[in-house]
Order: C-alpha cells, then sequence, then structure tokens
C-alpha cells in the first residue's frame, strides 16, 4: 500500500518503511509526526479522501548541501556571492 502525504507544502508518495527527507519540522527527535494522507492507493483501488492518518518517526535533524547564490550585472562593477544551507529533518514512515 502506498500513500500520498503532504508536508510543508510539499507532497511525497510513501509505503511503509521509508525515509525521506523534508523541510525542516518542528518535533523533537525520537517524536512521532501525524499527517493525514491526501490519496491511499493499493493495487486497484485507489481512494482520494482515506480515512486515518500515516506516521512518521523523526530521525535526526541536519543542514542540507550548500547552495550558491551569485548575482552579477555585467558593466556595472557588481557581483554578490551569497550562500545558503536549508534545514531539513529525516523522517521513518512507520
Amino acid at each position: 500500500m502506498q500513500a500520498l502525504i503532504k508536508i510543508s507544502d510539499k507532497q511525497y508518495l510513501v509505503k511503509t518503511g521509508d525515509k525521506l527527507f523534508v523541510p525542516h519540522q518542528k518535533a523533537e527527535v525520537g517524536n512521532i509526526i501525524d499527517v493525514e494522507p491526501l490519496a491511499q492507493i493499493e493495487q486497484e483501488k485507489t481512494s482520494i479522501k482515506p480515512s486515518g492518518n500515516i506516521q512518521l518517526k523523526v530521525l535526526e535533524h541536519f543542514k542540507d548541501e550548500k547552495i550558491i547564490v551569485f548575482k552579477k550585472k555585467r558593466r556595472k562593477r557588481y557581483q554578490k556571492r551569497n550562500g545558503h544551507r536549508q534545514l531539513m529533518t529525516q523522517v521513518e514512515v512507520l
């Protein structure tokens, strides 16, 4: 069985045992988060408004890889370089 879930305006197709990297969640490591599924998919059955919740266990919080933001205006002697590391959370579907 698979389920389509929505976390922080992003959608994920998950099944039991999957490990995901999602945007930072306000939960301690080891806590369980309940998420309502948007759809449940079985072999030939698909329900758009399923009942029940999907449980996610928080495994760790970390920073993602650095992304370099570079701005330049040619012939104006202007250039700016900045880096950004997004906070992420690793979760496991129970």
